[in-house]
């Protein structure tokens, strides 16, 4: 441990902390712009100065690391004075006009810098040189205007996402921030993650959603949980008068350190489907409104007439967005209660992929792997959060293999792209292993398994070796590829190869967990049930149900499913619910309530427990009980 003294106040840090860090850690604070704590210190805006006994210049404190002994001040008039005229440099260098700007009043890291040093005015007058504002990209705009060049947005899509979008061209006051081959930021290589928006100290990335809806101390912030994958990222709702203002990364949650995709930070403020938000009976060939009595007695009463007549009795599915709790009581309900054969979820066996060989791969390892192996899963398109955790240590020299026989993103960025042909993958994956751990009879030779899945030979064998050399090798595996997970993780525990699998929905974990993991048919059934909740269904269920003589929906939102249905029972969206969401790793984490659902909507779970009292049915909320894990983490 190091021991020094700032500001007269003796403090105890772990050695290689910086003098900002340790300041922030004893409540003595530093102005900053460039720094950000999840970003590799910088030290560009030189706001956060100090002054050392025994250095005669003052140092960034952001880049100066703490030694035994040192004694640091960082409000002497030398500080202020020096703080003063960066801060005077960069409101001249660029239009600051802080009446118009979203950030204005206490969001903005800039002004809030400002006036910490009784700032009222500027005292070198700008030069009123207009900058562009990019407004090409459809969730948010870049005034060049109010950049102040710290280069939190570059640094954290090349070290946060690993997409390498942003960068800077020309030097001095001629510096800007582009966008690839400096494109608009609507026709280049950006994944429309939004880091850039959140870790933006100034007001130069307006978000196109939440722009002027409210400043942080104007806001609610609600701690809770992504819905959007099987990732399960924490995250900030902020909510104004029971209004989404916008979805932000939570810099402390521990599965996605502050990251979101596209999925989880922009399509929910962009949702635009019609709202149920009153029961629906069919009458007449019309859904109409009806009270909530009348909607669940006549479901209870149509599936207690099919209870236990199995392939021709109720075929039943669940969101895997839904809450464990819900998830549970619709499995004893429907599973249990009304024997039904066909009670799943809406991930099918694709819910069995972030279990495999009876465990859950933690994403940690995917931080420290030397060589990742992708099997069957395009990181770039889905899960997107892991996969820039695999991106941004590919300059590291982190090796990638990518096994897959579809169109791949990953493809690109791998050092060895394998695509075999279809149905091939188990072949390929049990070859290479088998190389890897030399000859054995038991399992393919390279020969073999180059004829049978057209990769070439000479390929499957330096793939087998940077496998055989890695310290810290990490396999994910995709939904598609669930069959060879469990092939894989049999054959990689001798090696003690870390295996995530990677599940389509929130709860895929908990789904599988319950036994809600079977592929849904329709042969037969008399009745249907589907508590789909705020999902957006595929295009093909309605089709599915088109011959079944009675549909019954839970939902929020309207869909093809719901204009089929004999009832529709309307339920909260993901911002309205409580409950618990296990993700791919068996993290059990919980989702709280930021918006107040209309008056005559209920939760998942009071629906489900409404039909069970009504159908005789007793349901218990054993439901962690019942997902069998050691270790839960809230």
């Amino acid at each position: 441990m190091i021991r020094f003294t700032i500001d007269g106040q003796q403090v105890e840090v772990p050695e290689g902390t910086t003098v900002l860090r340790a300041a922030d850690q004893a409540g003595i604070y530093i102005p900053r712009l460039c720094d950000h704590p999840s970003l590799t210190p910088y030290g560009g805006c030189r706001l956060c100065i100090v002054e050392v006994e025994g250095i005669p210049t003052l140092q960034t404190s952001c880049t100066l690391q703490a030694r035994d002994g040192m004694v640091v001040y960082t409000n002497t008039p030398k500080v202020r004075e020096a703080r003063e005229f960066v801060l005077t440099m960069l409101f001249s260098e660029r239009n600051h006009f802080c009446m118009y700007c979203q950030e204005s009043g206490g969001d903005c890291e800039l002004q809030s810098a400002a006036y910490g040093e009784d700032m009222t005015h500027w005292p070198i007058q700008p030069n009123w040189h207009p900058y562009p504002v990019d407004a090409s990209h459809p969730d948010f705009v870049l005034d060049h205007n109010r950049c102040v060049l710290c280069r939190r947005c570059v640094r954290a899509c090349a070290e946060l996402v690993g997409n390498f979008t942003l960068n800077v061209r020309d030097r001095g006051s001629k510096t800007m921030i582009i966008a690839d081959l400096d494109v608009p930021l609507g026709e280049s290589s950006c994944i429309n993650c939004g880091t850039c928006v959140q870790i933006c100290p100034t007001g130069a990335f307006i978000d196109r959603h939440s722009a002027y809806l409210g400043l942080d101390a104007e806001v609610e912030q609600t701690p809770s949980v992504c819905v959007g994958c099987s990732v399960g990222c924490g995250i900030e709702i902020a909510t104004r008068d029971n209004h989404l203002v916008r979805v932000d990364g939570d810099w402390e949650a521990p599965v996605n350190d502050g990251l979101l995709c596209e999925v989880g930070r922009y399509q929910p403020v962009r949702d635009e489907r019609k709202r149920i938000v009153t029961p629906l009976i069919r009458k007449d060939g019309s859904l109409q409104e009806a009270t909530w009595d009348e909607a669940l007695n006549l479901v209870a009463e149509k599936l207690k007439s099919l209870a236990g007549r199995g392939s021709d009795g109720i075929a039943a599915l669940a969101s895997t967005r839904l809450p464990a709790e819900a998830l549970y009581f619709f499995q004893q309900l429907f599973a249990e209660g009304l024997g039904s054969e066909m009670a799943t979820s809406t991930d099918g066996h694709a819910a069995r992929s972030v279990i495999v060989n009876g465990q859950a791969g933690s994403l940690e390892a995917l931080k420290t792997a030397d060589c990742v192996i992708v099997l069957g899963e395009d990181l770039v398109k889905d899960h997107q959060v892991a996969g820039f955790f695999v991106k941004r240590a590919l300059p590291q020299g982190t090796r990638l293999i990518v096994i897959d026989s579809g169109e791949n993103a990953l493809h690109e960025l791998a050092n060895y792209s394998l695509r075999p042909r279809p149905e091939t993958i188990r072949d390929l994956v049990a070859g290479i292993l088998a190389a890897s751990k030399g000859s054995d009879p038991s399992q393919p030779d390279v020969a073999t398994t180059s004829q049978r899945t057209g990769v070439d030979a000479d390929t499957i064998q330096a793939v087998a070796q940077v496998i055989a050399l890695a310290q810290n090798p990490v396999f994910v595996c995709g939904a598609g590829a669930a069959e060879a997970a469990e092939e894989l993780a049999k054959l990689a525990t001798s090696f003690e190869i870390p295996v995530i699998g990677l599940g389509g929905g929130a709860n895929s974990f908990a789904a599988a967990k319950y036994g809600l993991d079977k592929a849904f048919t329709v042969n037969g059934q008399q009745a249907a049930y589907l508590a789909l909740g705020d999902d957006n269904p595929a295009q093909d269920l309605a089709q599915q149900l088109a011959n079944v003589p009675f549909v019954a929906v839970q939902a929020s939102y309207v869909s093809p499913v719901t204009d089929i249905a004999d009832v529709v029972l309307p339920v909260e969206i993901w911002a309205e619910l409580e409950g618990h969401y296990v993700n791919l790793e068996g993290r059990v984490q919980e989702a709280r309530r930021a918006l107040t659902p209309p008056a005559g909507v209920r939760s998942n779970t009071e629906v489900l427990q409404a039909l069970a009292q009504r159908l005789g049915i007793a349901l218990d909320g054993n439901w962690l009980a019942e997902l069998g894990l050691e270790t839960v983490v809230a």
